[in-house]
């Protein structure tokens, strides 16, 4: 397994072998004890599957507070996205700082994103199936989000803001200045 850790430490990029032969592939896309030596170490306890039909579809940024705070292992098997995190944790070194990297079910990487970071993503194709592993269950009472193209954070999305397709609740997400204070940075 080949491991990557972003300009943000806490990011890391991972990427499974792919064992292919006549028949296709096969690929272990998770192993508790590989995983842990790369420094993701905490269990998952729930996976979620989002389909984007449309390029452009733009899901975050979220997150969820204490005491539902989520680590996220993320992938794509079929299509390709534009992966963001973001360190929200007050006290962080890299507070207010963003990494990328594209996902896709063609370079098989995978994300993962620590708790304490809000998570988005916006599709680079059609037909995007992304499928993540979260370190704590979803509680609708803790999510939290903050617009995609907030000029505070000035990440640099791969479309243009009259392209993006976003869900109501997406398009009214307050600035970064409201997460000060969700999280708190522990070494």
């Amino acid at each position: 397994m080949k491991v990557e850790r972003l300009a943000i430490p806490d990011v890391i990029l991972v990427t499974p072998p792919r064992f292919s032969d006549n028949r296709g592939f096969f690929s272990e896309t998770y192993n508790f004890d590989r995983m842990t030596e790369a420094g993701i170490n905490l269990p998952f306890v729930q996976d979620n599957q989002s389909l984007s039909c449309e390029k452009g579809v733009v899901r975050g940024l979220h997150c969820q507070l204490a005491p539902y705070e989520q680590g996220k292992l993320v992938r794509v098997t079929r299509g390709a996205i534009w992966d963001v995190a973001v360190d929200a944790r007050t006290g962080s070194p890299t507070y207010g700082q963003w990494v990328a990297a594209e996902l896709s079910a063609e370079n098989w990487s995978q994300l993962w994103v620590p708790p304490g970071f809000l998570h988005g993503f916006v599709t680079l194709e059609e037909n995007t199936e992304v499928q993540y592993k979260c370190t704590s269950l979803y509680s609708k009472v803790s999510e939290r989000a903050v617009i995609w193209n907030c000029p505070d954070l000035n990440i640099d999305w791969p479309i243009a803001e009259e392209e993006a397709i976003l869900s109501d609740k997406d398009k009214i997400a307050p600035h970064f200045s409201a997460a000060k204070g969700w999280f708190s940075y522990e070494k």
